[in-house]
């Protein structure tokens, strides 16, 4: 049997190096994602020398202009027609663009107070157009990858458990070769760290394009009208559902992440000791996040064979809002007891972030066999645009309630803005996670039902072979 092909006698299931292959494409994504969720907003702040309201804003312009080309983008690739696919292209096309513009961003020109805005908003603003160019295709990938819902969930898991692949490596190693490549200089030091990850990011992209193949196609004949298929998006309840939860869920994953390093280096003030394997507190306690993210993906299988996708995910995130919120209460001289709740908060994170992405695969199997229309591309772009308006909420919210409460950056900071960035770090999260476990409660498509849509679709498949 080929290296990418489908086992039909095993229900469509992919091969290792298909599965492999896909994940990496999501490390390559978050060697860039991650480090601006997590160090972003402190680089502009405190390295780059960016008022923290003025980063604010540009967040909220530039992710919002970002969020309307997602539906555009996923429009462009449904219509695609190339040997190789309809997605696929895209990640060997875009991967230099991603990579350069990433770099771009921390390539620190020599400029004034006005100049360093302009270039922010410029470089970020072309690094996002560039991620959603070959992410919105990647994410579609995975609804064609297999006709198979248990095929796309393993899928998914793949691409989690490298997304926090990803995220743990920037989590253990952004800090400490800012550090040594800088020797001293962050700003120095940022630049060649970020010049590594790009080269490691087209690496990956490349290699996601030679190990994957598409497999699932549109109805025969079927045609293209871009007012129907928004109009069908909108009716499509399960999408709409989902829409809700990945806002939700990107904003409180975002708004944590963006005080990180804030609340580590004013209110708990002993970030930078070295605690563990050259690790500082912070960079320990980020990395200990992500490694339980990735061990709560690994989890998936075992819990889907005995509870649903739709509770199991409305669960996992209550159980997660409940740990984000308990961290208020904690002393920040109890290090331990922040890891400890930290651990837990984040292994429930990582099953739910597979299971929601596996589900846009079975939302576009309902459309079609409501609507009649495929539009796989559509669909996952139209959820990546509620993920950067996640990211729009949670940058806004980051540089402006900063702002708000009085923080001054490199300076002792005053009582009001310390409370705001445990604010931020505790209870703020932990209202959004609430937010999205209630959208999850509300998905339509349980097991049984995601089951006899596929049944439905095979039929029309051995129906549409039958008549050639």
């Amino acid at each position: 049997m080929p290296k990418n092909a489908v086992n039909s006698r095993s229900g469509g299931r992919l091969s290792f190096t298909e599965n492999f292959g896909f994940g990496l494409g999501d490390t390559a994504s978050n060697f860039f994602f991650q480090t601006f969720n997590i160090f972003l907003l402190y680089y502009y702040t405190d390295v780059f020398g960016i008022d923290a309201a003025v980063a604010g804003t540009m967040f909220l312009i530039t992710r919002l202009w970002d969020a309307i080309n997602d539906p555009i983008m996923g429009l462009i690739c449904d219509r695609t027609k190339t040997r190789w696919g309809k997605y696929r292209p895209y990640l060997l096309w875009m991967a230099l663009p991603y990579g350069i513009f990433g770099y771009l961003i921390f390539a620190n020109p020599d400029l004034g107070q006005t100049g360093r805005i302009v270039y922010a908003y410029f470089t970020y603003s072309m690094m996002m157009m560039a991620y959603t160019a070959i992410n919105v295709p990647y994410s579609s990938l995975m609804g064609v990858l297999s006709p198979s819902s248990h095929a796309r969930t393993i899928a998914s898991n793949f691409r989690f458990v490298g997304a926090y692949g990803g995220g743990l490596l920037i989590s253990m190693y952004v800090r400490t070769l800012v550090e040594r490549l800088g020797e001293g200089n962050e700003l120095r030091g940022f630049q060649y760290t970020m010049g590594l990850f790009a080269i490691a990011s087209i690496i990956l992209f490349c290699i996601t394009f030679l190990t994957t193949k598409e497999r699932v196609q549109p109805p025969e004949g079927q045609r293209q009208n871009v007012r129907e298929e928004l109009k069908e998006l909108f009716r499509n309840r399960p999408w709409v559902i989902l829409f809700f939860a990945a806002v939700f869920s990107t904003t409180f994953i975002a708004t944590r992440d963006s005080v990180t390093i804030h609340y580590f280096k004013y209110v708990v003030k002993t970030g930078t000791e070295t605690v563990f394997l050259g690790m500082d507190r912070t960079s320990l306690f980020l990395s200990l996040g992500r490694l339980m993210m990735m061990l709560g993906v690994l989890c998936v299988g075992f819990f889907i064979r005995h509870i649903d996708k739709k509770p199991l995910s409305a669960f996992l995130t209550l159980g997660t809002a409940v740990c984000w919120f308990a961290f208020y209460f904690v002393p920040t001289h109890m290090y331990g007891l922040m890891l400890a709740l930290n651990a837990v908060g984040s292994f429930m994170v990582g099953p739910t972030s597979a299971l929601v992405w596996s589900m846009y695969g079975d939302v576009a199997d309902f459309g079609q066999v409501k609507f009649g229309r495929r539009s796989t591309g559509l669909i996952h772009s139209a959820s990546l645009f509620a993920l950067k308006t996640g990211t729009v909420i949670a940058g806004f919210l980051g540089g402006w309630l900063l702002d708000l409460f009085g923080f001054v950056p490199n300076q002792e900071q005053s009582a009001k803005a310390l409370w705001g960035i445990l604010l931020m770090f505790t209870i703020i999260p932990s209202f959004f996670a609430v937010g999205k476990a209630v959208a999850l409660f509300f998905y339509p498509l349980n097991r049984l039902r995601v089951l006899e849509n596929e049944r439905e679709l095979a039929r029309q498949r051995e129906s549409t072979v039958a008549g050639q």
